[in-house]
């Protein structure tokens, strides 16, 4: 079995399309190497269709969903049950990194669930903080605060030129969802 030597911290935050397809992208390049991957995805609870296609690939790659973002869309904020998941998904995903049974931990969204108020910076340094050496962890969403970027060893800022949103196209099945 494979594992990495030296693992490090990747963020993929900005306004554009590709975040979470690029570290789902990592998750499928590490799988093909016999790595293991967990992802925890926050403010996600809609069947997204990589939910369907990384089935095949469970053998390495576990995926889980940690709350949902009606609230967003109502311009609310967040429930006590929201912010329970989403600590919830913080906590599994950090036993999941110590366990020693995973090389790549994925956050997909933790960075955004900051600004809704799901869970505090404080508690994404201290899982930086805690990694294992030989551990990979990725963080992704928009509105990453300053203090994560610091501490990230690859930071990638996705930025929107021009998107099709802007000419009323609603998110496609298979390409946004």
């Amino acid at each position: 079995m494979n594992k990495l030597e030296q693992g490090f911290v990747q963020i993929y935050t900005g306004n554009g399309k590709g975040k979470s397809t690029a570290a789902i992208g990592q998750a499928v390049r590490a799988a093909g190497f016999g790595l293991k991957t967990y992802i925890a995805q926050f403010m996600k609870e809609y069947p997204y269709n990589e939910l369907v296609s990384l089935k095949h690939l469970s053998e390495w790659i576990t995926i889980e969903q940690f709350g949902g973002d009606d609230f967003v869309y109502k311009k609310e904020l967040p429930s006590r049950e929201e912010r329970a998941k989403a600590k919830r998904g913080l906590d599994t995903a950090k036993e999941k990194m110590l366990s020693g049974k995973y090389d790549l931990i994925i956050l997909d969204e933790a960075i955004v669930a900051i600004y809704f108020k799901l869970i505090e910076t404080k508690d994404l340094v201290e899982l930086i903080k805690i990694k294992p050496e030989n551990v990979e962890l990725i963080l992704t969403g928009r509105y990453c605060p300053e203090e994560l970027i610091e501490l990230a060893d690859l930071v990638t800022e996705m930025k929107e030129v021009k998107h099709y949103y802007q000419k009323g196209i609603s998110s496609r099945k298979g390409i946004e969802s």
